[in-house]
């Protein structure tokens, strides 16, 4: 099993990626599923900004910004962002380090 936070499964049969591991592809039924590391492109969905941290670690670092991106590969990940990342706003995403904990975080794209 895969631990980084841009690891999905990928279906060997039809294509389709998957972030909540599943058993079976629900495209095709195919039960060959491989892990591949996704691109991290992709366009912010949703977007909240947190005042009230769910623990003591997390309220060390609020406000903090927390965000749906939908992926090329297709599939929606939640991950935390810059605070100027806004709805509709094309995104990359890394893996990160905040406090020892290992998360996805999102930026936004700048042209190249």
């Amino acid at each position: 099993m895969s631990s980084h936070p841009l690891d999905l499964q990928c279906c060997a049969g039809c294509g389709a990626y998957w972030a909540l591991r599943p058993y079976a592809c629900a495209a095709c039924g195919g039960s060959a599923l491989r892990w591949e590391r996704a691109g991290g492109h992709g366009v912010v969905v949703a977007r909240s900004e947190v005042h009230r941290a769910p623990d003591g670690f997390w309220r060390g670092h609020v406000p903090y910004v927390l965000v749906l991106v939908r992926l090329a590969e297709g599939v929606v990940l939640m991950g935390h962002a810059d605070p100027a990342v806004a709805i509709g706003e094309e995104v990359s995403g890394r893996a990160a380090n905040i406090g020892g904990r290992e998360l996805l975080r999102f930026e936004a794209r700048r042209p190249p």
